[in-house]
């Protein structure tokens, strides 16, 4: 199947911005994203912090845009030079100015070089008995620290001396009953800036292991008393995520148990910790993906042998579901890359992979199996999430080529999360007449939503997951299309009516919706019109089949705006289907709503609407019938 675009012609204009409605139908399983792809290749990653928040997307664009790359050199010069000041003369100490002038360092993050003189300087500010540090400058010392043993390509004696002492104060700091300072749990960025720091320190490789010991004994602590409270400021997730996965990589095995553990706890079944989102379970893929290769590349077997034990062997209830399946499939595109390895690495990726494929599976054929029998789950937030993840998950590995629970996953949340119109449409109407209703910028998130720019991907891989489900699951899937369509159709019409020159800003940002909504009916249909009409089902079943088809695109027709191949394509099949049995021409007719609900229902305009673009398909039928009677007409019928 092409991309969907180029089917589109030139009539970009009566669709309108595609980029904003995000479908393009891509063929293989694996979604198109060139920077993840060639940054998540590198185990070199300078800041994994920053590149968890690209890679998820803009949401913490506003955020972070304050490492500014334009601070000139004279002024991070000039920086440096009142923090030397600051320590010699501190009769003229001032909080505020040294507040400001980390700051300005901290500002240039990307151009900044900090060199081991200039983080020995931090530590003295850390550590002097002539001043006391406000705790507001303390997370801006920790991230300057990180910048620094990030940046130290070659690290000399000097730099592991730093590190030692820096390390040593964090132990006084946190770990010490006879600290003097008292930060409780008002100071979060403190702590998320410090469990980084201390992730990247255990990271140089060539620290000593007493060193690194001690760094993930003040980081694991830190984790079991504020990991989850810190994590309840969104911002501060890629910190925690960051520092987790760089202690992950580490060459020594302590606490590595702990790790996994305070990870997948993050976000705990509990009201009161830290709600889960799909771009934290995008981070969880990326930061596992980059892990995994880590300890693969490095050749630390054992530790890949307690991640695969920890994480998928030996599941537990209180972690959350998501994270784990998210960190499968991040596992899976690390194998990937390492498919033609030989040697002592083969039977140790083999389990890998198949510890995370069943891991993943399992996952997902509970949650299928909760989703179809209690139809209302869709208030379960950690079952919508679930499903949200496993979207995303499937659209980054090739690893999964035939799981009908997947298949029937990824048709629930295209139904239910992408393209959830029949929920829109209720929540139209449910809030209180006080509210006014379902708000525009509600919409408008959705449309911004990585869900739904990505659906053209997902129906890629929906469709491709369809040709290699069985019979039962595929029968399942199609009658939640074909229903979806219906709902889609009466729906739509009530809250045109209701919206029509009230909130007309509203209806528009809805018609994106369908359109993204008719582009992955029409796509589907297709699929399943290749599959099923065809000598291998009866003639009663390809009719069936034709049949509900026909119905069902006439319940989206209003949406179509521009000439697509694949639509004229399913048309001419399912036609051609109708046609060799009178009973089902009648049926298609009498499924056209009645000329009283298409005029005294609500939605009139939309209806009548409906009818006309309705009567094209009829025509499209009795024509085809009218040709096939009367030979002459075959020969026009084939001209034309």
């Amino acid at each position: 199947m092409h991309h969907l675009g180029q089917g589109l012609g030139s009539a970009t204009d009566s669709v309108g911005d595609k980029r904003e409605s995000g479908f393009a139908i891509k063929t293989h399983s694996r979604a198109s994203h060139p920077r993840e792809e060639e940054m998540s290749r590198k185990a070199d990653i300078l800041f994994v912090d920053e590149w968890l928040k690209s890679s998820c997307g803009n949401k913490f664009t506003s955020k972070t845009s304050h490492h500014s790359t334009t601070t000139s050199a004279k002024s991070i010069i000039q920086a440096w030079s009142h923090l030397r000041n600051t320590l010699q003369s501190t009769s003229s100490f001032n909080q505020h100015h040294l507040h400001q002038h980390l700051k300005t360092l901290l500002n240039s993050q990307t151009s900044l070089h900090v060199a081991d003189p200039q983080a020995k300087l931090l530590l003295s500010i850390l550590t002097s008995s002539n001043f006391s540090l406000s705790h507001e400058s303390f997370p801006l010392c920790f991230k300057l620290l990180y910048i620094w043993i990030r940046k130290s390509t070659k690290p000399t004696k000097q730099t592991f001396d730093i590190i030692d002492s820096v390390v040593e104060f964090l132990s006084k700091l946190f770990l010490s009953s006879t600290s003097q300072i008292d930060f409780g749990n008002n100071h979060v960025l403190l702590f998320s800036e410090a469990i980084l720091l201390l992730g990247a320190f255990s990271f140089v490789h060539s620290l000593s292991q007493n060193t690194k010991n001690l760094c993930l004994d003040i980081l694991s602590r830190l984790l079991v008393e504020k990991c989850r409270f810190v994590c309840l400021f969104d911002e501060l997730v890629p910190n925690v995520l960051a520092g987790i996965g760089y202690a992950l990589s580490s060459s020594v095995n302590v606490h590595f148990v702990r790790l996994f553990d305070c990870l997948f706890k993050i976000w705990g079944k509990d009201d009161d910790g830290p709600r889960g989102s799909v771009v934290h379970g995008l981070m969880v893929l990326y930061l596992f993906d980059w892990v995994a290769s880590n300890l693969i590349n490095f050749g630390f077997l054992d530790k890949v042998s307690v991640l695969v034990r920890e994480t998928f062997e030996s599941f537990k209830e209180n972690y959350a579901s998501f994270a784990v399946f998210m960190s499968g499939v991040g596992v899976l595109r690390a194998t990937d890359r390492y498919a033609s390895s030989t040697g002592m690495k083969v039977d140790v990726l083999t389990r890998m992979r198949t510890s995370a494929i069943l891991r993943v599976e399992a996952l997902v054929s509970d949650l299928v199996s909760r989703t179809l029998r209690f139809r209302n789950s869709g208030n379960d937030l950690q079952d919508r999430l679930l499903l949200q993840c496993v979207t995303l998950g499937m659209t980054r590995t090739i690893s999964f080529s035939n799981h009908s629970s997947l298949f029937v996953c990824l048709g629930l949340s295209l139904l239910t999360e992408i393209l959830p119109l029949p929920r829109l449409y209720e929540s139209v109407f449910e809030l209180s007449p006080s509210s006014g209703g379902l708000k525009v910028n509600e919409i408008k998130e959705h449309l911004d939503n990585i869900l739904f720019k990505e659906a053209g991907a997902v129906t890629g891989v929906f469709c491709n997951q369809y040709v290699l489900a069985d019979e039962e699951n595929k029968n399942i899937v199609e009658n939640l299309i074909w229903e979806y369509c219906r709902d889609i159709y009466f729906g739509h019409r009530k809250v045109a009516m209701h919206l029509k020159g009230k909130e007309d800003e509203l209806l528009t940002d809805f018609e994106k919706i369908t359109e993204s909504a008719f582009l992955m009916v029409v796509v589907f249909a297709l699929a399943v019109t290749k599959h099923k009409l065809s000598s291998k089902f009866a003639q009663e079943i390809q009719t069936e089949v034709s049949l509900k088809i026909l119905v069902s695109l006439s319940c989206v027709e209003y949406f179509r705006h521009v000439r697509l191949p694949e639509y004229m394509e399913t048309i001419r099949k399912v036609i051609a289907g109708v046609n060799k049995n009178e009973n089902a021409c009648t049926f298609f007719v009498n499924s056209i709503p009645s000329y009283v609900d298409l005029t005294n229902g609500p939605g009139m305009i939309y209806s009548i609407a409906f009818l006309c673009e309705l009567l094209v398909v009829l025509w499209f039928v009795f024509y085809k019938i009218l040709c096939s009677s009367r030979p002459e007409n075959q020969i026009l019928l084939v001209q034309g």
